[in-house]
């Protein structure tokens, strides 16, 4: 009976050691998924510089409204919009556009339209607006799952230029459970592959 008892009682002790170790795996890979998916966000603190920098990708929506937010909060005198031309017009008058019915003074609000079909082509496609305007240090603005990219991208394709990453956030991109909503994966997987595409390219 006794020697029976110790194998009920180390098989139990197996068991629920089994487990605890699965809750810890478990706990260790969502960890380690979740820093995956925050990587993609390269945020700095906005300091002041010589422009803001918003990148295409829509007419409005949260990188539109953080350009004129930083230029509104006194970071630049500028802020750039870039972006593809849509219907015989740059993207950025459109977002201007979009500003001014929010109320913000197109005042410091330019356009600036390019030919550029990936972020590699908009940062070889902007770079020489940027050195003609002299600028030294730039606000990058664009959505938060593109942030770091798009930051290596410039400051590959711009040298010379200092990029601060000040990111919008996306509501499309959740970091810390990005495997669980079908939209978030996509964007992680796109924005990853692109990455090690960029760096085996360079």
């Amino acid at each position: 009976l006794t020697l029976r008892f110790r194998y009920r009682w180390i098989r139990r002790a197996l068991l629920v050691s089994m487990f605890g170790l699965s809750g810890i795996l478990l706990l260790e890979w969502r960890a380690l998924l979740s820093c995956l998916g925050n990587y993609l966000i390269s945020s700095d603190a906005p300091r002041t510089a010589d422009l803001i920098l918003v990148l295409g990708g829509n007419f409005y929506g949260p990188r539109v409204l953080k350009g004129a937010d930083l230029v509104a909060q006194g970071y630049a005198p500028l802020a750039l919009f870039s972006g593809p031309f849509y219907q015989g017009r740059p993207q950025g008058d459109a977002s201007i556009a979009f500003l001014a019915r929010q109320g913000y003074p197109t005042r410091g609000l330019e356009s600036l339209g390019i030919h550029a079909e990936s972020t590699i082509e908009e940062a070889q496609a902007v770079r020489p607006e940027l050195v003609r305007r002299g600028a030294k240090r730039v606000l990058l603005v664009t959505a938060s799952f593109h942030s770091r990219r798009s930051a290596i991208v410039f400051r590959l394709f711009c040298p010379g230029i200092q990029f601060i990453s000040v990111p919008a956030s996306d509501p499309q991109y959740h970091p810390d459970t990005w495997w669980m909503d079908p939209s978030s994966k996509k964007l992680f997987f796109s924005e990853w592959e692109k990455i090690l595409g960029t760096l085996l390219a360079v």
